[in-house]
């Protein structure tokens, strides 16, 4: 199978590749894909080594799918031109996430409403994609009625000039190109993406749109503060989530267990539960801290960890492209 990997020179592209040879996807031929600055450099992937190639040449070549990583703007000129030859796009960026006419997809949610017509799908924001992982069993017992999110993200979200921006600061020099308006190392911005005419940011409106549009559920209320924190490996979740019917904590222990895709990680009397530095190159959203909301009924408190650059982008891109496979749906 003919594979396109969009964006494949940055740091969520990679992922990309890399989760592709650890899953084993039937990739007969890359085609990787970047700016034309990048044309020419060659990357490496299961010991080939494959030059990194135009989007003309790459729409020239037909692949079967083609995972783009390229921000939102790219992929609203080169998406319909894929799909216009055959290939399925699944795309990373916001841009065709809240379209009425695209699917915004997590697999172990809502991948079985894919179908052949679906030509350009959205894999959603990494901070929503936990979050609804986590909370989709729950939400089918009990009915989610509200939603408080606090967010600890990664700068690994923002991308490399963000990563070098914290290490230049952690070995005490001044930021030599930053990614954000105030220094991150030691600090914490309650800022990401624009703020918007609401006073919530862009990452925080995605929240509630975009867990609206996954779970099926327009009387979901959602609210979100999102934050930037200065560490690797993965997000963080703070989440508050209030349930239209009542619930036994060990009920939602043994149903979170049982939910593809979670791992339960709470065992505070040893110090045990979530964190970044464990969910570092793993799949699996890792949840605990379970207890309830002590100030009002039927609402639970969570705590809920994910390797950002893994299931948050790359490992979802890639489930959706074996999902689609098994259900015959790329060519």
């Amino acid at each position: 199978m003919k594979v396109a990997v969009v964006g494949a020179t940055g740091l969520v592209g990679g992922e990309m590749l890399k989760v592709l040879a650890e899953r084993q996807f039937p990739v007969t031929e890359l085609i990787p894909v970047a700016s034309e600055k990048s044309v020419g450099q060659e990357i490496e992937f299961l010991g080939k080594k494959y030059k990194v190639v135009s989007m003309d040449d790459a729409i020239a070549a037909r692949p079967a799918v083609a995972i783009f990583s390229a921000g939102g703007s790219t992929s609203k000129e080169h998406a319909p031109r894929f799909a216009a030859v055959g290939t399925v796009v699944i795309d990373n960026s916001s841009a065709w996430r809240m379209d009425p006419t695209k699917k915004l997809v997590v697999p172990e949610i809502n991948a079985k409403d894919l179908t052949s017509e679906d030509k350009i799908i959205a894999n959603p924001n990494c901070s929503t994609i936990q979050m609804v992982v986590a909370l989709n069993k729950l939400h089918d017992t009990y009915k989610v009625q509200r939603i408080v999110v606090s967010t600890y993200q990664s700068v690994t979200g923002t991308g490399k000039k963000a990563v070098d921006q914290l290490m230049e600061e952690r070995a005490g020099q001044t930021a030599s190109n930053p990614a954000y308006p105030h220094r991150i190392d030691l600090n914490v911005l309650p800022h990401i993406d624009v703020f918007e005419e609401n006073g919530y940011t862009k990452e925080e409106m995605k929240m509630v749109k975009e867990t609206k549009k996954i779970l099926g559920d327009d009387n979901i209320r959602v609210t979100a503060t999102t934050v930037r924190i200065p560490v690797m490996g993965g997000h963080s979740e703070s989440v508050n989530v209030e349930f239209e019917r009542e619930f036994e904590l060990e009920d939602v222990v043994r149903i979170l267990r049982e939910t593809e895709g979670v791992e339960v990680v709470d065992d505070v009397k040893n110090n045990v539960y979530p964190m970044p530095k464990d969910a570092h190159g793993k799949d699996a959203v890792l949840v605990g801290r379970l207890r309830r909301d002590e100030t009002q009924p039927r609402t639970l408190n969570m705590w809920v960890v994910a390797d950002n650059l893994r299931k948050g982008a790359a490992t979802n891109a890639v489930q959706i492209a074996e999902k689609m496979q098994a259900m015959g749906l790329l060519g």
